[in-house]
This record gives structure tokens, C-alpha cells and sequence, in this order.
């Protein structure tokens, strides 16, 4: 698997450290818990989508895009670091925002939606819950066609075969940080959404012959459709890599107790998970993403799924600027040290 074939645009000039959790493994008496820091990332705020754009915004360059369209919620992670890898390459960006079950758009809400704002986004249309938003970002991309403009669409999560390969990159790397520091990782455990982190590092670690299991846990689709999702990028991304896809099916592993009443609503779990990895390692989640994640790796050391001397690792895929836009949401102590 040579990536150094694909272009690729350079938004973090150095690995992201991983870190021994010390204090929560010590709570939890199960495995050794280390993070993988991605939420120290380029761009703005940090967080896992800059993988991605790294090859996706040097396809846009490679294709002579002027503007980049994008979507997805309306405190999107992804649109924040879209939006800030345009800039940062001199194109515009106009951005496609879905309002969630119960949130109608704020313009004057906090959080991502401030960064929105204040780094430029050409514009911004908000559509309601439930939309077709491929459809409407590729509807946006003609519009912009038919007036001379040269649109490039950037998927959901920047999650096709190409934006993929920026965690089958990191696969590699975390192997290299594995062999520098001495460690031999059992498992990793990350948000599983729109699919292209559980995917890159499922082929990444396949084609290294890195006996390493992926655990994804779902943050907004039951397995029924988040499986399927998943294995079909999986496929998707090694044949785009000319990776051998021989039984990559099996190691797609998806956990779906964790995302409560749907996408972007808060659980008792995820509260607690928070507060608790804020409480004994100082480090932020946010409460979309990383906080559910955390909520099921701690569920599934509670229930004895890991051994005592295994090495596990957390993604942390970062979003902690959403946390400003729901100032309320921690009130409740469900975690006191």
C-alpha cells in the first residue's frame, strides 16, 4: 500500500501523540487505556475530518476547484474543518446545514456556528431534518456550474474511498508510534458515523498484516444499516487501494447501544463519560462524537469485553468546540471523583 502515490495537501506537520490514560484505567481496572490524539489536527479546532481533506481538497486543487461544497448538522465538525481547509487554499466554500429533530437553526448560536461565521463561509443554507443532502450539496455544485464556477463536492464526513485513505495513513502512523514506544496495540475503539475513520484504519491495519481489532461505535444508525454502511466502504477503499479485500468484511465491528434516541442527542452515558474523562485526564469530548464513544468503551470494559492485559487504544476524533453551544447540558454531576 504505497499512499505516497496520492496527492495529498500537509494540514499537521507532525504524528499525533498517544498518551497513556493513567488515571481512567486505573478508575476502570480493566485494560491499559491510551488516546490517540486527533483532535489535535490542523485546521481549525482540530479533529479527525483533517485526515481526510489532506486527499480530498488536493483532488479539488487537481481538478481546478474554486469552491467547495460540503454539509452535514448544524454544529458540523466537518463543515468547520471544510470550510478552514478552503481557506487555507484560497477557495470559497458554501456550506449546507441540517437542522436535527428538535434544533432549529440559531444563526446566533455558539460553538461551531460561531467558527462558521467568523471564518467567512460564503454562504450557508439551512434545509430541515430528514433532507436528501447529497442531493442538495450536488444541486448547490450545478447551480454554481451554471454560473462559471467550478465546484467541488466534499461528501458527509468526507467519507468516500478517497478521504478513507487519511485513516488508512493513519493506520501506518499509529503502527510506527507502536514500534517507536514499545507498545502492541489489541484494539481500537472510534466513532463510527459516517464511516470513512472505522474504514481507512480497518484497511490500513489489513494491509500491514496488523492483527489489530476496530470497534466502532455508532453514533447514529442502528447496526442494520451502519454494518452494511461500513463494510461497503471498506471494499470501497481497498480496491482503491489495491488493498486484497479477503474477508475485510469480518473485521467490521459496530456497536450500537450507545447512541440513544438518535444522532446529536445527549445520553445519560455519554454525560457521564465527559465528565468523567474531564475529570481524570483533563481532556475535552464533545457530545455528538468522542463522549459516546468513550460512554460504550466504558461499557464494554464494565462488562468484562476486554482482557486485563490488553493495550486499548481511543480515537479521539476531537469536536469539543460544540461544547460551547450547549452550556447546559453538564449541569448534572454524573460523574464526581
Amino acid at each position: 500500500m504505497l499512499l505516497a502515490k496520492y496527492p495529498r495537501r500537509r494540514y499537521t506537520h507532525a504524528k499525533t501523540p498517544i498518551e497513556k490514560l493513567t488515571h481512567l484505567t486505573k478508575l476502570l481496572n480493566g485494560p491499559t487505556i491510551y488516546i490517540k490524539r486527533d483532535d489535535l489536527l490542523g485546521l481549525a479546532g482540530g479533529g479527525n475530518k483533517t485526515r481526510k481533506l489532506e486527499f480530498l481538497i488536493a483532488d479539488a486543487i487537481r481538478n481546478g476547484a474554486d469552491t467547495i461544497v460540503t454539509g452535514g448538522a448544524l454544529q458540523s465538525n466537518h463543515c468547520r474543518l471544510t470550510l478552514a481547509a478552503a481557506i487555507k487554499e484560497g477557495l470559497k466554500c458554501q456550506l449546507i446545514l441540517e437542522e436535527g429533530v428538535a434544533t432549529p437553526y440559531n444563526p446566533n448560536a455558539n460553538g461551531n456556528n460561531l467558527l462558521f461565521n467568523l471564518l467567512g463561509a460564503e454562504s450557508i443554507k439551512v434545509v430541515p431534518h430528514g433532507s436528501d443532502m447529497l442531493a442538495e450539496m450536488h444541486a448547490l455544485g450545478e447551480e454554481l456550474a451554471m454560473a462559471g464556477r467550478t465546484p467541488y463536492v466534499v461528501p458527509i464526513g468526507g467519507s468516500n474511498e478517497l478521504g478513507s485513505v487519511g485513516y488508512a495513513a493513519c493506520a501506518q502512523e499509529i503502527l510506527q508510534q507502536s514500534f517507536e514506544d514499545g507498545l502492541v496495540f489489541d484494539d481500537v475503539v472510534v466513532a463510527s458515523g459516517s464511516g470513512g475513520t472505522q474504514a481507512g484504519l480497518i484497511v490500513g491495519f489489513h494491509a500491514s498484516s496488523a492483527p489489530i481489532n476496530v470497534h466502532g461505535i455508532n453514533v447514529s444508525r442502528p447496526n442494520e444499516t451502519q454494518i452494511p454502511l461500513i463494510t461497503n466502504l471498506v471494499h470501497q477503499t481497498a480496491d482503491y487501494l489495491n488493498v486484497s479485500d479477503n474477508h475485510l468484511a469480518d473485521h467490521v465491528h459496530c456497536y450500537d447501544g450507545y447512541v440513544g434516541e438518535g444522532y446529536t442527542i445527549p445520553t445519560q452515558g455519554m454525560i457521564e463519560a465527559v465528565q468523567m474523562l474531564a475529570r481524570t485526564e483533563g481532556i475535552l469530548l464533545d457530545s455528538v462524537y468522542t463522549g459516546k464513544v468513550m460512554a460504550g468503551l466504558i461499557d464494554l470494559i464494565r462488562k468484562g469485553a476486554f482482557k486485563k492485559e490488553d493495550n486499548v487504544l481511543f480515537v479521539h476524533t476531537g469536536g469539543s468546540t460544540s461544547l460551547y453551544a450547549n452550556p447546559t447540558l453538564f449541569d448534572d454531576d454524573l460523574f464526581v471523583l
